[in-house]
């Protein structure tokens, strides 16, 4: 027990993060860039009426989850300092609401995960799947050179190449509702994309949003939970002003030790968006508000539900929720607009 508990204290951005469980991909067959895992849903999809009610999406409990474990395989191409990338191999797994066997009839919008150094896509699940069952579909990418499963080997400069994996993972996802034999056809609202990150995936989606040299103009919204500006990352953060940055969510314990709050503030305070949102947690670390299943851990599935149904969705209401959720006594505060947290 006393080595599990130093693990986890040794986690995320800038030092060594736990080896977490999470599931696994089985390579994929040369003739495909996506196998589903045996707890995919059938290859096709059942044909829906033009006349179809649209899902419900925004509320947390509404869907049954189905999962599917995805392989993409990015080509060889020239990363961001300029350095010749090879082949990288992104293990992704899906999280999607479920009408009976089947996803529920979409379009219906994508969150994009990034899971923190060291880490892989399990130790988020509860996270993941409350966003699912409000109707979002989540795709995680457990990136090639920093996963859980590298142990020693794992190298965190490769953080600089992980937004564009990002980018790439978003690219097929959108690939494969496009097609009419894939399950998913149909599934995804290209309009409505949001990228959510923890830790190093924080640092890999603020750039995704926020830096000039890997900037994805599709994300519609951003939540960078525990994560900062990762110095060695080429560009400028928010280069271009309010019109080019999307609203953006940053959540951060006030104990956390790996990343300390000042590197959330940071990010904050650079943003000059008006739709910029702090929430800070009160007493908490760098991994309980995010993994496994407490109190905190749905505090933040709450705040950022409702952050993403304001931001993708643009139900004005979800605002409202969104202060409410966030403002609790003794556990949490939310700020907006530059103003300080308390």
């Amino acid at each position: 027990m006393i080595a599990v508990v130093l693990a986890l204290v040794t986690a995320c951005a800038g030092h060594p993060r736990p080896s977490a469980a999470a599931t696994t991909t089985s390579p994929p067959s040369p003739a495909k860039s996506a196998i589903p895992s045996a707890r995919a849903t059938p290859s096709a999809r059942p044909t829906t009426s033009a006349t179809s009610p649209p899902a419900a999406v925004g509320i947390s409990g509404r869907y049954r989850v189905g999962e599917r474990q995805l392989t993409f395989v990015e080509p060889p191409h020239t990363g961001p300092t300029g350095e010749s990338l090879g082949q990288r191999t992104l293990a992704t797994a899906v999280w999607y609401p479920l009408a009976g066997s089947h996803p529920v009839a979409g379009p219906l919008p994508l969150i994009v995960f990034a899971p923190g150094f060291m880490m892989c896509s399990g130790p988020y699940s509860s996270l993941l799947q409350a966003w699912a069952s409000a109707g979002y579909v989540v795709a995680a990418v457990n990136f090639p050179r920093t996963n859980c499963h590298l142990g020693a080997a794992a190298w965190e400069p490769d953080l600089v190449n992980q937004p564009r994996d990002m980018t790439y993972a978003l690219s097929r996802m959108l690939a494969l509702s496009a097609q009419p034999n894939d399950s998913f056809y149909g599934l995804i609202n290209r309009h409505e994309v949001a990228a959510a990150g923890q830790s190093d995936g924080g640092d890999t989606v603020a750039a995704l949003a926020a830096n000039g040299c890997c900037t994805d103009h599709r994300v519609t919204a951003v939540a960078v939970l525990s994560g900062a500006e990762w110095p060695p990352m080429p560009g400028r953060y928010f280069p271009d002003g309010v019109s080019e940055t999307p609203p953006m969510l940053f959540v951060q314990g006030s104990a956390d030790t790996i990343n300390p709050p000042w590197t959330s503030i940071q990010l904050y305070r650079a943003d000059e968006a008006r739709a910029r949102y702090y929430l800070d947690l009160l007493g908490a670390d760098h991994l309980i508000p995010y993994t496994g299943t407490n109190s905190v851990e749905r505090l933040v599935a709450r705040v950022t539900l409702a952050f993403f149904n304001r931001y993708v969705l643009g139900q004005a209401g979800a605002l409202a929720t969104m202060t409410r959720e966030g403002n609790i006594s003794g556990a949490a505060a939310l700020v907006s607009g530059g103003e300080p947290p308390p």
